[in-house]
Order: structure tokens, then sequence, then C-alpha cells
């Protein structure tokens, strides 16, 4: 894997953890500012979905992770092009049907990793 998909690579999977992060720990704080069109009074009721949903945000993390630590290159191409197209899936249906703004967070990203992979 070269350096410019390592770096995208890396930089999908901080963002996953910063989701991770909002949607399992600061839920009720936090993600009230950036989750905007979730009505406030939602957010304790939906707690314990969205840490789900932050599980398995940070198993996206956690296989991109995995895939810049490979030593065989094609290994780490193949594991970091899976968890990419898991990435790409999951921003498209995102977008589709919660927030438009998944398709720019999520979805542009990994479709970009998966081109850098792919070149």
């Amino acid at each position: 894997m070269n350096i410019t998909s390592q770096i995208i690579v890396g930089f999908i999977a901080f963002i996953h953890i910063y989701i991770l992060w909002l949607e399992m720990f600061a839920w009720t704080t936090r993600a009230k500012k950036v989750f905007k069109t979730i009505p406030e009074d939602q957010f304790e009721k939906t707690k314990v979905m969205a840490a789900n949903q932050g599980l398995y945000n940070g198993f996206l993390a956690a296989g991109l992770i995995w895939s810049l630590f490979i030593s065989d290159a094609i290994w780490s191409k193949n594991v970091a092009l899976f968890f990419l197209i898991c990435v790409l899936v999951a921003g498209i249906y995102g977008a589709m049907t919660a927030s438009k703004r998944i398709l720019f967070v999520q979805a542009i990203p990994a479709a970009l990793g998966i081109l850098s992979l792919m070149l």
C-alpha cells in the first residue's frame, strides 16, 4: 500500500474512531451538537442504539488500522479494500436513509481510499 493510501486509510479510521466516541460515550452530550437533525429529547431514548452503532464504527476503524500493520502488501491492500467497501456501502446507505451529510463524511472519503488503492 502506498503512502497516499495509508494516509487516506488512517484518516478514515480516525473518522470512525471519532464516530465511535460520539455514539458510545458522548451521545447525550457532545453528539447533540454534531447530530443537529435529531430532536434533543431523543438522545437519552436512543442512547443504547447509538452505542451499538458506535461499536460497529469501531469495528470498521479496527479493520482499517489492522490493514496498516499487515506486512504482506497484497493482504494489506485486500484488507483495506474490504473495510473501505464496507464504509462506502454504509456511507451510501446512511446518505440515502439518514442524512446527505454522511455521503461527504463517510462515502466520498471511502471512495477516494478505494481509488488510491486501485491506482
